[in-house]
């Protein structure tokens, strides 16, 4: 049986070395210690873990901006996969999303992570077509 628990900093290294071992998913400058820092401190008890046997074994970032929740870097290890764990780390987000009024949640996936996207049509998100997201790095690190 997994346990799930709040994400807090001393969880980085694992959490980071999980998101590098995994497929489909990008880590940027923004991904990094000080700005993971920042956006727990910024979204308390809005990001999860979960364990099996002392094992960090999967992982889900989420945070608001006042009006809108948004989750990030969903990953369960695949030697843990079919047992839950993403749909019980998403339900937490979630719960701790509407606690404090946040009722609409985004999320991105690349276009080329057809897994992904396959998982979250079959939990009843909804693709969006209406929309197209843009991005603008002030520094001019097209990594951040």
């Amino acid at each position: 049986m997994f346990s799930i628990r709040a994400m807090t900093l001393d969880d980085y290294d694992t959490v980071i070395e999980l998101m590098r071992a995994t497929p489909g998913i990008s880590l940027r400058d923004a991904d990094s210690r000080e700005s993971t820092a920042r956006y727990l401190a910024r979204n308390p008890g809005m990001s999860f873990v979960a364990e099996i046997g002392g094992v960090l074994c999967g992982c889900v970032m989420s945070g608001h901006d006042g009006r809108r929740g948004y989750l990030q870097h969903l990953l369960v290890l695949s030697e843990y996969r079919r047992q839950g764990i993403a749909k019980a780390l998403v339900g937490r987000c979630l719960t701790s999303l509407e606690a404090v009024g946040i009722h609409k949640c985004h999320l991105d996936v690349f276009k080329t992570n057809l897994a992904a996207a396959r998982y979250w049509q079959s939990q009843g998100w909804q693709l969006r077509a209406d929309i197209d997201r843009y991005s603008f790095t002030r520094s001019g690190n097209d990594n951040a």
